[in-house]
């Protein structure tokens, strides 16, 4: 017990005596010593390489196929969709059986593309290793499968439609490399549509083969016993030779310019700066590079981070990343960004890519970069599976032997002039691509005051000759409320509506749901959402009061709540908006939902609530509806896209609403559909007691 006490004292006294108010310094670089994996050439193409460690009673393997890019031109998609094939089972053994048999040795086997990888406890391991050899040499390649994971690879694609990152990293990559460029073409519903199974079977025979594979065993084994058991599972395998492709070099924008998406539904605008870069490994420049990346970008300290985020509140985080290679990568400085500050962020971005390439960065940020690489790599150490990924590294780049032997002493080698000088070579300033997507109505001002030209695009990286963000003089936000109303049965016909009956099914991350939801006239609803009987959520409001209730927990309406709920006096807000002159409407102009033109009218109701609606040009029926609310820093964007109008009685109700909720950079997305609407019957007073 003293001692114990003494200790604490000791750790007290310790702890009084440090400085806080300085950072403490780095210590030295630690000295890397690394072991050389075991090196076999087989016969066929594959290089073994082996990493002997009996720490644990395991043992993993990744066969690496070096294919380099693949262009796939109009059988964009065939790739991805043969990798998931190979998951597919044999010719000998179906999926069902396969899975099995990987599961009842607590095994794990994934394939792809471009190879396989395998891990199993050490006596588990030769069946594991047999496993993932059989699936890569003889894949069952039904119809079955085919249809299926197509069927899923168009879903996928539909889902990603009105994604704004999914857009912008599509856009990004086409316009940077070239959609004919094996790096800036991308899959379609089209494309994917057209593909057959014989086309997967061709891209098998091409790209699934020994050539050109690196095979790495790492864990419980010796490296004869590794080479024993490549030499059978893999030793017959032959297949197509694979070279490399010679791609040219595609040239970055003469100018600065900004490529411009207009997504009416994104509740942020996505940013990418870009330029490409040709930096090989074995390149002098790639050390000096690495450290200056960090510094502008590379994490929650660097000066991009602290500027976008810490200083202007523009984004919840702002990277930069710039990547080595033997083809082409890129420079690319990226944020998701409030719409209304897009043209700030925008010269956010450029003032700190500018400052990077014309000032030197500080000794403190040097350091602190430094000692950052120190240690990541040396933890990165305690993985035997790097010290293979190194030694295939050195193969495939051509680098020198002693590359990672010597890293940190190159890192730790960089200076200030360096990064200056790397700065202004890889990232570009005066001759960079700024590709925006985003809801452009919302963005003030356009992005005039960036100063530079903006090319229009749509979602697939197709020229636009102009963004219609006007409408007709003459057409008013009445009219076109007038317009739905007569669009979906007649005002006489609403005015005869006094309750409305509906049962819904909803889908959300991968529940089915049970939505009942009732109205009365003038303004009383409860909803309710059940699972298997049990009431999930609920919420009701009786003309005066209401709740909202979730599982046991229930909440009182607040007094705003109940204001909003009273403004309107009938059951199709239209005819208030119509009727009530406390609301005001402003026409945004002509956008696009899913391909058609549509009016935007923003809202506000006699409360002072914000929102906006979206009617067909020519349907004239309501397609969106959009609100944004703030709860505390945090912005909240709830979207509902209204499809499958049908006829009820004499009027006409969507069948089929998808809600999107994005907030703090997330996004849910959701599903409800009506199974039956009822008016004027099952709706009494007492359902909203």
């Amino acid at each position: 017990m003293i001692a114990a006490g003494a200790l604490l004292m000791q750790y007290a006294h310790a702890q009084n005596t440090i400085d806080r108010s300085k950072q403490p310094l780095p210590g030295p670089a630690p000295a890397i010593t690394l072991k050389d994996p075991v090196i076999y050439k087989m016969p066929n193409g594959i290089t073994l390489l082996t990493v002997e460690d009996h720490r644990l009673p395991k043992v993993s393997a990744n066969l690496s196929i070096d294919a380099g890019p693949i262009t796939e031109g109009s059988k964009a998609g065939v790739v991805n969709l043969m990798g998931g094939m190979l998951s597919e089972g044999t010719k000998t053994m179906p999926k069902a059986t396969f899975d099995e048999a990987v599961d009842k040795i607590g095994a794990n086997v994934d394939l792809s593309a471009s190879g396989g990888r395998v891990e199993a406890l050490t006596r588990y391991f030769r069946n594991a290793f047999s496993l993932m050899g059989l699936a890569l040499k003889e894949p069952a390649f039904t119809q079955e499968s085919f249809d299926k994971l197509k069927t899923q690879a168009i879903t996928g694609l539909k889902t990603q439609a009105k994604s704004a990152p999914a857009i912008s990293a599509r856009v990004t990559n086409a316009l940077t490399y070239g959609k004919t460029h094996p790096n800036g073409e991308f899959e379609t519903e089209e494309s994917i549509q057209k593909l057959t199974l014989n086309d997967v079977k061709e891209a098998y025979g091409k790209y699934v083969t020994p050539s050109r594979a690196y095979l790495t065993i790492i864990g419980d084994i010796t490296p004869d016993d590794a080479k024993k058991l490549a030499i059978e599972v893999f030793g017959t395998w032959k297949g197509a030779q694979l070279t490399l492709p010679k791609l040219p070099l595609v040239a970055n924008p003469a100018k600065a310019e900004i490529d411009l998406v207009d997504l009416p539904n994104a509740v942020q605008s996505e940013i990418k700066v870009v330029n490409l870069v040709d930096l090989k490994k074995n390149n002098p420049d790639y050390f000096p590079v690495l450290l200056a990346n960090y510094i502008l970008g590379g994490g929650a300290n660097s000066r991009l981070f602290m500027d976008l985020r810490e200083k202007h509140g523009f984004t919840y985080g702002a990277y930069s990343s710039l990547s080595a290679g033997r083809f082409q990568t890129t420079f690319q400085a990226s944020a998701a960004v409030r719409t209304a500050k897009t043209d700030s962020a925008i010269a956010s971005f450029l003032s700190q890519i500018k400052r990077i390439r014309t000032e030197k960065v500080t000794d403190e940020e040097l350091v602190n970069a430094k000692s950052l690489y120190n240690g990541s790599f040396a933890l990165n150490l305690e993985d035997p599976a790097r010290t293979a990924t190194f030694a295939s590294n050195i193969l495939i780049d051509n680098l020198p032997a002693d590359f990672y032997k010597t890293y940190l002493q190159k890192v730790n080698a960089v200076t200030a002039d360096d990064i200056l000088r790397v700065a202004q070579k890889y990232m570009s300033y005066d001759n960079t691509r700024i590709v925006v997507v985003g809801n452009v109505s919302k963005m003030p001002d356009g992005l005039k005051k960036c100063g530079y030209p903006v090319n229009l695009f749509d979602a697939f990286a197709n020229p636009v000759t102009e963004i219609k963000t006007q409408t007709a003089a003459d057409v008013k936000p009445v009219d076109i409320f007038k317009g739905y109303i007569d669009a979906i049965g007649g005002l006489a016909e609403i005015k005869n509506l006094k309750s409305y009956a509906a049962t819904m099914t909803m889908a959300m991350q991968g529940m089915s749901l049970n939505v009942d939801q009732k109205k009365l006239a003038p303004n009383k609803e409860v909803m309710s959402i059940t699972m298997g009987g049990n009431v999930m959520m609920k919420s009701l409001f009786d003309g005066d009061k209401g709740y909202q209730q979730q599982g046991p927990g229930k909440k009182d309406m607040t007094a705003d709540e109940i204001a909003q709920k009273k403004v309107f006096t009938s059951l199709i807000e239209q005819v208030d908006y119509l009727q009530n002159p406390a609301f005001k409407f402003a026409l945004k102009g002509v956008q696009k939902v899913n391909g058609n033109d549509v009016y935007q009218i923003d809202i506000t109701d006699p409360t002072g609530k914000l929102s906006s609606e979206y009617y067909d040009v020519k349907s004239k029926l309501l397609v969106k509806t959009e609100t944004t609310t703030q709860q505390g820093t945090v912005s909240i964007t709830n979207t509902a896209e209204l499809s499958d109008y049908r006829k009820v009685g004499n009027l006409l109700f969507p069948y089929k609403v998808a809600f999107s909720i994005a907030a703090g950079g997330q996004e849910q997305n959701f599903v409800m559909t009506a199974t039956d609407i009822k008016l004027n019957t099952g709706v009494t007073a007492d359902d909203f007691k």
